[in-house]
């Protein structure tokens, strides 16, 4: 995967600039001890997480929110369906995910059944004309 920009729908992390010591950086806070790595996630010192925090991190998440278990990974599934049903394109979703191949990313999109529905009203229009 190559490097693509780091967009967020979130205002916080928006707020700042991900990876700088400049003024309303993340790393402003951490002092001294902040090792620069380039790093998006890291401890409070910049250095990597430990391979499992992320883990426990989206495990407390999904217990706050009280929804089921479900691996990280199942989320980006979950984000690439959601995007093409809002009608993003597919290429779009590509890049989001990292995805060097389009083919990739359709393996990760789930096709809905009021997309299903939509097509197929919309073939049965194509052939038969307005109902």
């Amino acid at each position: 995967m190559g490097r693509s920009p780091l967009w967020s729908v979130q205002e916080p992390v928006t707020a700042y600039q991900v990876g700088t010591n400049g003024p309303g950086s993340l790393t402003l806070g951490a002092g001294d001890p902040w090792t620069d790595l380039d790093l998006v996630f890291t401890t409070r010192h910049g250095t990597p997480i430990e391979r499992t925090e992320d883990w426990r991190a989206w495990k407390a998440i999904l217990r706050q929110a009280q929804v089921r278990d479900a691996r990280v990974h199942d989320a980006r599934h979950t984000a690439a369906t959601l995007l093409i049903a809002q009608g993003v394109h597919i290429r779009v979703v590509q890049e989001v995910l990292g995805h060097t191949r389009v083919t990739t990313t359709e393996r990760y999109t789930h096709v809905a059944t009021l997309q299903m529905k939509d097509a197929s009203e919309r073939m049965d229009q194509a052939l038969w004309g307005p109902g």
